[in-house]
């Protein structure tokens, strides 16, 4: 296992959404760290869902060359990239701890990524998925 940390697109979103408040501020403070360290890993997943969220979801909707620019940052990260195997190893992992497939989608991109902890705020921190262990950085 290595020392890479899957970030969830919940935590993404908060670092760039000041409106979160206290979120924001830590989720920023949590991408800071992985972008100093270089150990942040994404997927492809999550970045769709990122842009969705900050141009129609945010209280702010980003420009478009603004979030451009932030996706040509972070596609310096590692990011695990969905194939039709990534799929097919998502519904294994939705059928044996019994969440949602999008969830699935993600422990399994972390589990590609030897991602040894997956921060997110929609599972279950403390929750072991295989080798992934998730914390909400929120708690």
């Amino acid at each position: 296992m290595s020392d890479r940390y899957f970030v969830d697109t919940n935590i993404l979103v908060y670092a760039h959404e000041r409106s979160a408040g206290p979120k924001h501020v830590r989720a920023q403070q949590l991408m800071e760290e992985l972008w100093s360290t270089g150990q942040g890993v994404l997927s492809t997943q999550v970045l769709q869902e990122f842009c969705v969220s900050v141009r129609r979801n945010a209280t702010h909707p980003m420009r478009a060359d603004e979030l451009r620019g932030l996706l040509q940052d972070y596609s310096r990260w590692r990011v695990v990239i969905n194939t039709p195997e990534s799929i097919l190893r998502a519904l294994e992992i939705e059928s044996r701890f019994r969440i949602s497939f999008w969830d699935a989608l993600i422990v399994q991109a972390a589990e590609e990524a030897d991602a040894a902890v997956l921060y997110s705020e929609d599972l279950a921190s403390g929750q072991r998925y295989g080798s992934v262990r998730v914390i909400n950085p929120f708690v």
